[in-house]
């Protein structure tokens, strides 16, 4: 039997996990998620994949937010059943100043490339990820650039990032 609910699957995760799992937040079906302990991330994504009833087949978005006044990145995945045609979000948050996280590339293979993105704008580490690097800036760019306190060099190996705007006002 499916468990579709948002607040079920909530209650799914704390019965079997505990205080690793945060408060439901959110209220439609479409956001609605908990937070999860760093360390029990792969184990909790493990179960929501595996367990009966619940089939979170498919990672459709990994991504990560950053809060400087929280001094926290978060790490937010967004999971779909498609069995049950079901969504639920899990969120992790890391300090900012060294985020790392354990990856679920083991999980879904989708993760690979996503926390390769993740790690590339926003500096988090995936621990244990098969092949951690940079996927959109070059390997020897400085900084991360969805960081919210980034500052763009005024160039890079001798080219000028700045650019006339395209608007004509």
């Amino acid at each position: 039997m499916a468990v579709s609910d948002p607040a079920a699957v909530h209650a799914v995760l704390r019965s079997h996990f505990g205080d690793a799992i945060g408060d439901l937040a959110g209220t439609r079906p479409d956001n609605a998620g908990t937070t999860v302990a760093p360390s029990a991330i792969v184990e909790v994504c493990r179960f929501l994949k595996t367990e009966t009833g619940l089939a979170f087949d498919c990672l459709s978005n990994l991504s990560g937010v950053d809060y400087p006044k929280r001094n926290i990145i978060e790490v937010v995945y967004h999971l779909y059943s498609y069995r049950y045609r079901h969504l639920f979000v899990l969120k992790v948050e890391a300090p900012r100043d060294n985020p790392a996280v354990s990856s679920v590339a083991g999980v879904w293979s989708a993760a690979e490339w996503q926390e390769r993105e993740v790690f590339d704008l926003l500096g988090v580490t995936f621990e244990g990820h098969p092949d951690l690097r940079r996927i959109l800036m070059p390997e020897d760019w400085p900084g991360h650039p969805l960081r919210k306190d980034f500052v763009e060099p005024e160039e890079y190996h001798g080219i000028s990032t700045s650019r006339e705007s395209l608007l004509k006002t």
